[in-house]
Parts: C-alpha cells; sequence; structure tokens
C-alpha cells in the first residue's frame, strides 16, 4: 500500500476560479482519511487530482514516494468508485469485476481468483452471473468495491459512493467499507457531504471549505476541539448551537452577555478571554450540553437560560426542543422523557464546561 501527500495543491479553474487553494496533506499508509465539506468546497476536486483525472494548476502529489504530476491515471496504481457505480451494463457481474485485468492481460487463471476472492470479501458470489439491471442500488455498489479490489491497488479512492443509496442501506454499506478496510489494510481516501459518514469511518477527517482545508483530525479531536466557527457547526448532528454577544466582567468572573441571558465563564476558559472584556464573540454549545433544569441535580444559577419552546421533534429514545431566547433559536437534545410542550418557558442549564468560545470576525477558536 501506500502513503498520498499533497504538497501546495491548486486547482484554478478559467477565470481564475479557485476550486482547490493550497492543500497540503499526508495520508499514511493503511489510514483511512475522510474528505468532508458541503458541496462545492473543493473534495472531490482534491480527490479527483489525487487519481489524476483533474490536472494540477499548481503543487505537488507523491504516491508512495514517487511523484504523480504527470503520471496518467492507468499508472498511479490507484482504484477509484464513484458516486454512479459506472458498471457496464451489457456485461455481468463477473465481467465486470474481471474486465481491468483483462485490458492488462492478467492469466485467466489469476483473473478468475481475484474476482472470486473479491466478491467472497463482499458477498456477491450469488451475483456473478447477472447483470447490472437485476441487481439492487447496494449490490450495485458492491460490484462497484469489488472491481477496484480486483485490482490490488496502492490506495483506493472513493467519491461519495453512498448517495444513490438509501438511508438503511447507507448504514449498512459505511459498516462493510469499514470492515474492508480492516480487512485490506489498505490506504483509503474517501469523499462525501455527510459528515455522520465522515465521524463513523474515518482514522482522520479533512474538513473543507470553500476550496480550504479547514481542519484536519481525528473524529473526537474535530468534535471536541474544532478550530473554527464553520468546523464547530459543521461536525455534529443536530450542529452545534451558537450566540453572538460580548465578555463582561462582574467581580472577579468573566461573563458572556447575550441581551436576554447572561452565563457565566468556566475558571479554566477565563484566562484565554480576559482581553475580550467589552468585544463580541460568538458562544457555541452542542445540544447535548444543554439540560431541562428540572432534571440536573444542584444546578448551577450561573449556568441557566430561560427561553421558549418552538417545535418538539420526538426522535424515539431522545426528543430535540427548538428553543428561542427572543434572540437566538437553539436545539436541546434530551432523553425522551424530558419532552415538554409548544410554547411552554423553561429553563435550562448549559454545561459550560464544554462550551466553546470564538472570534466573531475570523471565526477561529478563542478557546
Amino acid at each position: 500500500m501506500a502513503k498520498v501527500v499533497l504538497e501546495n495543491v491548486y486547482k484554478i479553474y478559467p477565470g481564475d476560479v479557485v476550486a482547490v487553494n493550497d492543500a497540503n496533506l499526508e495520508i499514511e499508509d493503511r489510514e483511512f482519511v475522510v474528505l468532508v465539506g458541503p458541496s462545492g468546497c473543493g473534495k472531490s476536486t482534491t480527490l479527483r487530482m489525487v487519481a489524476g483525472l483533474e490536472e494540477i494548476s499548481k503543487g505537488n502529489i507523491y504516491i508512495d514516494g514517487k511523484k504523480v504530476n504527470d503520471v496518467p491515471p492507468k499508472n498511479r496504481d490507484i482504484a477509484m468508485v464513484f458516486q454512479n457505480y459506472a458498471l457496464y451494463p451489457h456485461m455481468t457481474v463477473y465481467k465486470n469485476m474481471a474486465f481491468g485485468l483483462i485490458l492488462r492481460k492478467y492469466p485467466k487463471k489469476e483473473i478468475d481468483a481475484r474476482v472470486r476472492e473479491a466478491a467472497d470479501i463482499l458477498g456477491i458470489q450469488p451475483l456473478l452471473e447477472r447483470k447490472p439491471k437485476a441487481l439492487s442500488g447496494g449490490q450495485r455498489q458492491r460490484v462497484a468495491v469489488g472491481r477496484a479490489i480486483v485490482r490490488k491497488p496502492k490506495a483506493f479512492l472513493f467519491d461519495e459512493p453512498l448517495s444513490n443509496l438509501d438511508a438503511k442501506m447507507r448504514v449498512q454499506m459505511r459498516t462493510e467499507i469499514s470492515k474492508l478496510h480492516t480487512r485490506l489494510s489498505s490506504t483509503m481516501i474517501y469523499v462525501t457531504h455527510d459528515q455522520v459518514e465522515a465521524m463513523t469511518m474515518g482514522d482522520r477527517i479533512v474538513v473543507m471549505k470553500d476550496g480550504f482545508i479547514q481542519q484536519v483530525a481525528t473524529p473526537l479531536e474535530l468534535y471536541n476541539h474544532p478550530a473554527n466557527l464553520f468546523v464547530a457547526g459543521f461536525i455534529g448532528s443536530p450542529p452545534m448551537n451558537f450566540f453572538s454577544g460580548k465578555i463582561e466582567q462582574k467581580g472577579g468572573s468573566l461573563y458572556f452577555n447575550e441581551g436576554t441571558f447572561q452565563v457565566r465563564v468556566e475558571d479554566s476558559q477565563a484566562p484565554k478571554l480576559a482581553n475580550r472584556v467589552g468585544q463580541g464573540v460568538s458562544f457555541g454549545v452542542r445540544p447535548e450540553d444543554v439540560q431541562d433544569v428540572l432534571y440536573v441535580t444542584n444546578p448551577n444559577p450561573d449556568h441557566q437560560v430561560k427561553a421558549r419552546v418552538e417545535v418538539v421533534e420526538p426522535m424515539g429514545a431522545e426528543v430535540y426542543l427548538y428553543l428561542n431566547t427572543g434572540k437566538h433559536t437553539f436545539i436541546a437534545r434530551l432523553d425522551a422523557h424530558d419532552s415538554a410542550d409548544v410554547n411552554q418557558e423553561l429553563t435550562m442549564v448549559l454545561d459550560m464546561k464544554k462550551t466553546h468560545f470564538f472570534d466573531q470576525q475570523s471565526g477561529e477558536t478563542i478557546v
């Protein structure tokens, strides 16, 4: 397998449209890295440059220590799985999987062994004589993955491969791809716009926006220590709540004042906010760190917010409450038995140890 390195990589289209801006990334041998971000952020373009399907405007890409800027896709020893499966409709599953090896003039015996091994790994042995039109979406996706496996490439590239599947099949297939990575011990680069896929599959996640890499980290590091407001809001479901307000000093403590409520800043966070007194900041708290005061033992009065319930979303084991302070709407993620009624006034308690503060201008994390 192989290490993949992007060094100051740009993709600039005519009209000075910068799709990827100075990307620097090292993907270790046998690592599963996920590129995630909203549509148009440059994640698929980055993957296609690694594959050789898009020309690099500036910078260098290395695969297994070899510079591949001018190496055609077929000679990069990578395999790519696309969103639309790209199967040949007139060929059986067996021939679809074998086709790339036939073009490379592999011996028939080896082709047969590789195809059947891949089919065994993916559980599609009974489908080998069927044609794509006789397969479900999930089965077609397995065939597309199998076609990549038979190549035994240095790296696998996945471009939003589960986008066309229903919700249940997506969960099943992402589990299977994760198992496949463990079994093959291969380098995998996976593109998705779904942050749940990213969080559950990746060893590390690359968050992108507007062509820039925002942060590269493990799933838990991204969740607990986002580099900026964009990452904080993108990672997590439901997303982090944000409030605009000011830092104020009262006595020996700092407070965040939103206008309709104020909460005391934790002592551990105060040193980094001391020079922000009187300045505007963005305050972030995740929905699971907002609780109804009635279900909190010894609630701190300095960490409480009064708000009105606007929407109640029962989710089964839990319930999402959409609340309004008068200036901001925010979400609380509660146990199902903690539910409330629309228009009910509640007092919520914030877990201030898990809150975040961001610079209002740059969006960078303060603490």
